[in-house]
């Protein structure tokens, strides 16, 4: 029977060198991360996504690789690796890594090979032209940073494709070699006890690249059932999760029969979720859901907040665009790449509790997996004096002491500076605190981490928005074997009541609700929520 751990998973994503520094040099390790897996079991993960911690130069926070067989040692080596696999399985946690294998660093053995001789083995590892391509600026990922996707090579005396940064340049991922070394990299870390991939970049990944066969790739999607099988035969509860900002119309694609992707991530789902915010209306994500394809096969959606890079609205209209960027980003230093926002959650927010809670909640009660991003959940604030994305990407502030209890190392060695300023300074935003206050963020988290795992219903089985006539309320029914759960949530500033016009209904126990106390409901009663208000609901008593 195969094991979908990942339909009922609680997943965490961490940038090892900014979470937490064991030996005092201003950059997180493994050590420290394993030393704070306590925070992540008290608040129900399940699953840790760990951001690349390769050997990198590090001008795309890791992106950038240069070996994918080694850890920075910086970060500390295999052995700390393997050390702190253990400590995660020791308390029931998976771990997913990284899989960034659409580019590597410029400064990597096989392209500074790839580079120095048209001859090398590794030249066709890459994507090259003779002659400057046309239209080098089409397709540009980072749009008023990047100047285009092709540069030339002095020393090779050609052209070189990079989707993303110059110093990130392609793998010719058409060359069976460099497929049969992807798998490679993906068996060696299977070995060490990883539980899948999150898989960078994928919509490029797949695109075609080079003409080095008389076979030309017909099907740009068959690398993925390559991998999937390679996963399959080695390690067949092992996910793939991948990062494709698609439409709707194409994520079948991805998932195909099971045979492609485990998980996709959902980036319209996710834009539409923050043009409700921004409008104070349900409509726009309940469309998004309406409109959402359910997965083939075992397939899951994976739902999240914010993550590592930008808020991405380039799937919303230029107006919906505005509005999003007038009600969390409006000033021009808050948006990036003319499609996004660089700031993180609570920022967003203006570190108003019930707004958080609700958007957790929406987070935690939507048909798919949850992804968390390192210090949402204690409401951690970003730094707008640093480049790009890197606001976002700030050392975890874990206590009052200095440097936020991230590190003992001077402040000026710390890989990002700590956020001191404000009111999302460690000192009043952290997780001492936040754990010690029983009404905190962090608690209300916790509480709906542990409500969601227990409650099958969701993430396992199917969802009806129900219509209750007000596009202020999002009103969800998850079912199960029979059981059933309903989700409600206000998106108003005001009070909002409603019915649930189910004759089946016989009673309405309160599973989780925001600060207002709910008793049982009979099915005749209404429900009433508070601003910004939530609260989740089991059908008939509870499940047996």
């Amino acid at each position: 029977m195969a094991n979908l751990w990942y339909r009922n998973a609680v997943v965490y994503c961490v940038d090892v060198k900014s979470f937490m520094d064991a030996n005092g040099d201003g950059v997180g390790d493994f050590a420290g991360l394993a030393d704070r897996l306590d925070h992540l079991e008290r608040l129900g993960v399940t699953c840790i996504w760990l951001n690349p911690f390769y050997p990198s130069p590090r001008k795309d926070n890791g992106y950038d690789i240069a070996d994918y067989y080694a850890v920075d040692p910086q970060l500390g080596n295999l052995g700390d690796f393997v050390e702190f696999m253990q400590a995660a399985k020791d308390r029931g946690m998976r771990v997913i890594v990284d899989l960034v294998v659409n580019h590597t660093s410029d400064q990597h053995p096989w392209f500074q090979s790839a580079r120095s001789d048209p001859n090398s083995p590794y030249r066709d590892w890459y994507v090259w032209r003779k002659d400057k391509p046309d239209n080098i600026t089409d397709g540009i990922v980072f749009p008023g940073v990047q100047k285009g996707i092709w540069t030339y090579d002095n020393a090779a005396k050609a052209w070189y494709m990079h989707r993303f940064y110059q110093f990130q340049p392609d793998l010719n991922v058409t060359n069976p070699e460099v497929r049969a070394e992807i798998l490679k990299i993906m068996g060696f870390w299977l070995e060490l006890g990883v539980s899948g991939f999150r898989v960078d970049a994928v919509p490029f990944l797949i695109e075609p690249r080079g003409v080095l066969t008389d076979k030309p790739v017909t099907d740009p999607y068959s690398f993925l059932t390559d991998i999937h099988n390679f996963l399959s035969w080695r390690k067949a509860e092992a996910v793939l999760l991948a990062e494709a900002n698609i439409d709707y119309d194409v994520a079948q694609s991805y998932f195909d029969a099971g045979d492609r992707m485990t998980m996709v991530f959902d980036f319209i789902g996710n834009q539409h979720l923050f043009l409700s915010l921004a409008q104070k209306t349900a409509a726009p994500l309940r469309q998004a859901l309406a409109a959402r394809p359910a997965p083939n096969g075992m397939g899951q959606w994976a739902n999240f907040l914010r993550n590592h890079d930008e808020l991405d609205l380039g799937r919303l209209t230029e107006q919906e665009k505005s509005e999003c960027f007038a009600a969390f980003g409006p000033k021009p230093e808050m948006q990036i790449y003319d499609r996004g926002i660089r700031r993180r959650l609570a920022s967003m927010l203006d570190g108003d509790e019930r707004r958080l809670k609700l958007a957790f909640s929406l987070l935690m009660s939507l048909p798919g997996t949850p992804v968390l991003w390192y210090g949402d959940e204690i409401g951690m604030g970003d730094d707008q004096s640093l480049k790009e994305r890197e606001a976002v990407r700030t050392p975890m502030q874990w206590s009052q002491e200095p440097n936020a209890g991230f590190s003992s190392a001077d402040p000026n060695k710390l890989i990002r500076p700590v956020i001191d300023k404000g009111k999302f300074s460690y000192k009043t935003v952290n997780a001492a605190a936040e754990v010690h206050r029983r009404d905190s963020l962090f608690h209300a988290v916790s509480d709906m981490i542990s409500t969601r795992r227990s409650s099958p219903e969701i993430g396992w089985d199917g969802v009806n928005i129900v219509d209750v006539g007000d596009d202020e309320l999002l009103v969800l029914e998850s079912t199960w074997r029979g059981n059933r759960v309903f989700t409600a949530h206000n998106f108003s500033d005001r009070n909002k009541s409603f019915h649930l016009d189910d004759t089946s209904i016989r009673t309405l126990t309160p599973m989780l609700t925001d600060d207002t106390p709910l008793d049982p409901l009979g099915p005749d009663e209404p429900i009433t929520l508070s601003p910004f208000g939530y609260c989740w609901l089991r059908c008939n008593g509870e499940r047996r």
